[in-house]
């Protein structure tokens, strides 16, 4: 059954569905998709991949959910609701990507945003060795696109990136590896400005640039960020402007909640600083 299949009502909202892994504490993870969702007015659902043990301060314990059952999720939710767009987060084993990867294509998932999640705000790794080259080769070509770090990049390409003026090469880099289109995140880089880097197909890059936040409460912010290009690409935005668009949006959330403590570590953001109204369509 098609993704976009007809409902009874003639409106509907504007559907995401988040595939990535339960963060107990609530700042990243499917946690902060949901809210993420929600606060940019779109239906959050989920398919979770993996449970954390995990709070602020870091990772205690990771239970992998049986392939077969996340299969189950993501045919629940697509048969009955529908899919306007996908996030993919933490995918911890070979076995789990290919059943995503299926999914994609079996369904004709629209609009998928790849966040290689390969290491926690903590420094916690996240995934299995063996399931890069698996996520690479299966997932890269059916994303719309991926939002790697500076420190996933570095894994994915086999070498550091060197500083910003290297970020538009090694985005082209990421691109060769199959995805369509990848946003490098150069926010572990020193100085004032964080600078990122959109390489869209056909070769063309945007430098996205802002003045860096000074803060403790990053948590979950990679998550954030891929959830909310998702949601706007669900609303319609073509992707430079999506992703321009969840670049303001994750501006605005690390601001809002800069000062605020929870827990004694990396706390998260402010997800729900200026929610819109739940869109229909």
């Amino acid at each position: 059954m098609s993704s976009t299949s007809s409902t009874q009502s003639a409106r509907r909202y504007v559907r995401v569905l988040s595939i990535a892994g339960s963060d107990s504490g609530g700042g990243a993870g499917i946690q902060a998709d949901l809210k993420t969702f929600a606060a940019l007015g779109c239906y959050g659902m989920t398919a979770i991949t993996a449970i954390t043990a995990q709070n602020t301060c870091g990772v205690t314990g990771i239970h992998g959910i049986p392939p077969e059952m996340l299969k189950a999720q993501i045919d629940a939710v697509v048969h009955d609701i529908g899919v306007d767009a996908v996030k993919i987060g933490m995918l911890h084993s070979p076995e789990v990507v290919r059943v995503v990867a299926d999914a994609i294509r079996t369904h004709q998932l629209p609009h998928v945003v790849l966040d290689p999640v390969m290491v926690a705000t903590s420094g916690d790794r996240l995934i299995a060795e063996d399931t890069v080259g698996v996520l690479v080769r299966e997932l890269f070509p059916l994303a719309e696109v991926i939002t790697p770090n500076l420190d996933e990049a570095g894994w994915l390409l086999g070498r550091k990136v060197k500083g910003v003026d290297g970020l538009e090469e090694a985005a082209q880099a990421l691109r060769a590896l199959g995805a369509p289109a990848a946003l490098l995140k150069g926010g572990h880089l020193p100085g004032d400005d964080v600078v990122d880097v959109l390489a869209l197909p056909g070769g063309a890059c945007h430098r996205l640039a802002s003045q860096r936040i000074a803060t403790h409460n990053g948590h979950g912010t990679g998550c954030t960020l891929s959830s909310a290009i998702a949601a706007h690409l669900a609303l319609g935005a073509p992707l430079p402007q999506a992703v321009a668009k969840a670049r303001a949006y994750i501006l605005g959330a690390i601001a809002a909640g800069a000062d605020v403590t929870t827990g004694r570590g990396h706390g998260p953001l402010n997800h729900g600083y200026a929610p819109v109204a739940q869109h229909t369509v």
